[in-house]
């Protein structure tokens, strides 16, 4: 089992990691892996912060992930701080709030497959396709409440979205930063902290930051 997961507490708040290709090992046929997630996942309770940062991977391993989640009793805040593409952008629909890095990317594009064989296979697997869009746009639609029309348009021109872009779509809600809490702000980077502080006690100081069959698995991956 390879893990594109970790763990970790912050005094009393759950800190969740996903970093990485998801499922390099496919959790199409693997029950041992997508069961570790959810053991480890209800063994606490309370909220929960995702850190994200994935160029997508297995599309059935990020529907569990982000149906084990939804589920979670608990606030889910899904933080970005590189990228959410592809498969992972579906996981991070999960959030309770969702925020990204200045400099953070977020990425949504059609599902893809790689087939082979007769006739047949090759129109299952556009059958398959086209419903497995179909799937991955319910997830963006009840985050986002855009038309299913403009999502799908995004999806086939492989739409590339920074913060600001995000938020005005609705597939997030936040930066990170900019919450009144210095230490909430970048825990990943005390010099950011630090300069965030310095540029509170300087208010007259403006500041920017700059930003063959159709047993394959399918895939979410920026191609």
């Amino acid at each position: 089992m390879k893990r594109f997961w970790n763990w970790n507490h912050d005094g009393d708040q759950r800190q969740l990691s996903i970093s990485g290709v998801i499922a390099p090992d496919s959790w199409v046929n693997d029950e041992v892996s997508p069961q570790v997630f959810q053991d480890e996942l209800n063994e606490d309770q309370g909220p929960i912060d995702l850190w994200l940062n994935s160029p997508g991977g297995d599309c059935t391993a990020a529907s569990r992930i982000y149906t084990m989640l939804m589920d979670y009793p608990n606030d889910v805040n899904v933080k970005i701080d590189g990228m959410a593409a592809s498969a992972a952008s579906v996981i991070a629909m999960a959030g309770t709030t969702v925020l990204m890095a200045p400099t953070a990317m977020l990425m949504i594009h059609n599902p893809l497959t790689i087939v082979g064989g007769q006739k047949k296979d090759l129109d299952q697997a556009a059958q398959m396709l086209t419903e497995t869009k179909e799937s991955i746009i319910n997830a963006y639609e009840l985050k986002t409440n855009l038309p299913r029309a403009k999502i799908s348009a995004m999806m086939d021109n492989e739409t590339w979205m920074n913060v600001n872009k995000a938020i005005e779509l609705g597939f997030a809600d936040e930066m990170l930063g900019q919450d009144k809490s210095v230490t909430d702000c970048y825990s990943y980077s005390d010099k950011q902290s630090n300069l965030i502080l310095l540029n509170k006690l300087k208010p007259t100081t403006k500041s920017t930051i700059p930003v063959k069959s159709l047993q394959k698995r399918l895939s979410l991956l920026p191609h």
